[in-house]
């Protein structure tokens, strides 16, 4: 890539949105008796973000934020790229060592989905995060990513509430 952030064209976009809404049978609602909106894999974990306090200085979600953005930017490797879907708006691919960097441009979206549906995605859609939010969710899937950041968001959020799609109950 030229640039290491790169608006899809409109194409590839209905293209990206047709497979996701394919593998992972994609139904945005803000129906509490909808949620999850997307089939969550076998290897995933989902956590709520309501558990996030109204910190003035934002402490947390800066630190949910980088962990998501580290664990993302450490399975693609040093020169892979991802995909960065926003429903109903523009969405990129983007090189995650080329971003967020003293001197970079900033990631193209957040991992924390303020006010819509934030998409991470592996090119071959082998790892990502989904964020919900009207659930007020994040889920993070595939096992790599899992391995390297699903610890760290325990730390952040605290016990997760689903474990492969499926409703994790009180300790």
């Amino acid at each position: 890539m030229d640039e290491p952030v790169i608006e899809l064209s409109d194409a590839e976009e209905r293209r990206i949105w047709d497979r996701f809404n394919e593998k992972f049978s994609f139904q945005p609602s803000m129906s509490p008796s909808k949620w999850p909106a997307i089939k969550e894999p076998g290897a995933s974990v989902t956590w709520s973000l309501a558990t996030l306090p109204d910190e003035p200085d934002y402490e947390r979600l800066d630190r949910l934020v980088a962990v998501v953005e580290q664990g993302l930017s450490s399975c693609v490797g040093p020169s892979g790229t991802l995909f960065a879907l926003d429903w109903q708006h523009p969405s990129y691919r983007f090189v995650p060592q080329e971003v967020g960097g003293p001197g970079q441009p900033a990631w193209p979206l957040s991992p924390y989905p303020d006010g819509d549906y934030f998409i991470f995605l592996a090119e071959d859609f082998r790892f990502g995060s989904f964020g919900h939010p009207w659930e007020e969710s994040l889920c993070l899937f595939g096992e790599e990513l899992l391995d390297v950041a699903a610890t760290e968001v325990d730390k952040v959020l605290g016990p997760p509430i689903r474990r492969s799609g499926k409703a994790v109950g009180p300790a």
